[in-house]
């Protein structure tokens, strides 16, 4: 009896231990992706795979942390800045049962396509760079959230600095026909005039125009103080070069479309003096800044991580953080978590309001100098050393 009873015993023990066995090594096998969505070709690639960079660091850094019990694995896939591309990526994410969340997009239109995907297919959705206010405004889907100021939140403070403080009064208006580019119009406009500016021509172009002196000419002639640019990097570059080639020798601005590398890369010698905002500090001044750009250097990423990589970085971080605290069962969970988050990662503390946008307001002032995009408060231009354009 006492043999049997050993035996039994015995069985079950080890009954229960290929149970344990069994179930750890599920734990350890099972993947979490998270997908992301970005321009990783044309001509706003270095936004793209700068964020993806960043992105793929923080997934990294979650898997040698040991606090998962699973492997998460990132998806990337291109948008292409193009709506059509993103829409069958985000189509492809929501189609793979393994995808339990994503964030996406440095392209406003883009996003604009693609919110409703996810949304339909109850993805939880991060927008880690695009910002049309239509986004979380207008649509306001419990499940997207946005880690960028929208567009007004930045023409705001740009018309502050430039017509507040810098001075000028007159200006011609030069947008992208986008909806990013006509949202800008539609903001900066009433906001210069609000404060007495003037409003002297408007025109608008077609994303991938390359020959923009006929414009510029005629701009040239009607002498504004200064040319406001509602587009992105490389249509911007080429205006501000060719506004010095047709002797358009003004001061040119925008808001966070062209604070990138490629911009002055393009643009050459022309880029100086240009003055931009972007959301956030720089990342000299964030509190982790030093930690971040060690660990990207280290991962042995080619590219730099551009203007979004710590939006894209905090993004994956509050995905994350979701995931691990709603569970990676239930995407319902994991997007309600993410609504209520009081995330504190690169950025700062990141919360979203009742339509998912951020509450993390801060800009950052910059020029280019040198080559360089350089924050204003320690420019030479600051200092009164150099000049801008009259």
């Amino acid at each position: 009896m006492k043999f049997l009873y050993r035996k039994m015993v015995l069985v079950l023990f080890l009954a229960v231990s290929i149970l344990l066995i069994t179930s750890s090594g599920w734990a350890q096998s099972k993947v979490v992706k998270i997908g992301f969505i970005g321009p990783l070709t044309g001509p706003n690639a270095a936004q793209g795979v700068g964020a993806r960079n960043a992105f793929d660091l923080a997934i990294r850094e979650a898997n040698a942390s040991g606090k998962y019990p699973y492997k998460v694995e990132m998806v990337a896939l291109d948008d292409a800045s193009d709506p059509a591309t993103g829409v069958a990526a985000a189509l492809k994410l929501v189609s793979d049962p393994a995808v339990v969340a994503a964030s996406g997009h440095w392209n406003s239109p883009v996003a604009l396509a693609t919110i409703h995907i996810f949304h339909t297919y109850k993805i939880p959705f991060i927008v880690w760079g695009a910002i049309h206010p239509d986004i979380t405004g207008f649509y306001k889907y419990p499940g997207v959230n946005r880690v960028a100021p929208t567009l007004i939140q930045e023409n705001g403070p740009l018309c502050d600095w430039v017509i507040g403080e810098l001075g000028y009064k007159n200006f011609s208006i030069i947008s992208d026909t986008s909806s990013y580019g006509e949202m800008n119009l539609k903001a900066f406009r009433p906001m210069a005039e609000g404060k007495g500016a003037k409003i002297i021509s408007v025109d608008s172009v077609t994303v991938g125009t390359t020959d923009f002196r006929p414009i510029l000419t005629k701009v040239k002639g009607l002498n504004p103080d200064a040319v406001y640019f509602g587009g992105v990097v490389m249509e911007g570059a080429l205006i501000r070069d060719q506004m010095e080639k047709v002797g358009l020798k003004k001061l040119f601005f925008a808001i966070s479309g062209i604070k990138d590398d490629k911009f002055l890369e393009v643009a050459g010698p022309s880029g100086e003096g240009v003055v931009t905002i972007k959301p956030g500090r720089p990342i000299d001044k964030l509190e982790g800044g030093t930690k971040f750009v060690k660990a990207y250097e280290g991962a042995g990423y080619r590219e730099p991580f551009g203007a979004y990589g710590p939006n894209a970085y905090d993004s994956a971080g509050i995905i994350l953080e979701g995931v691990s605290k709603a569970g990676p069962d239930d995407k319902g969970a994991i997007a309600k978590y993410i609504r209520g988050i009081k995330y504190k990662g690169l950025m700062g503390e990141t919360s979203f309001d009742a339509t998912g946008q951020t509450t993390n307001l801060i800009v950052s002032r910059f020029v280019g100098q040198g080559g360089k995009w350089i924050t204003w408060e320690e420019s030479d231009y600051a200092k009164g050393v150099r000049k801008l354009p009259q």
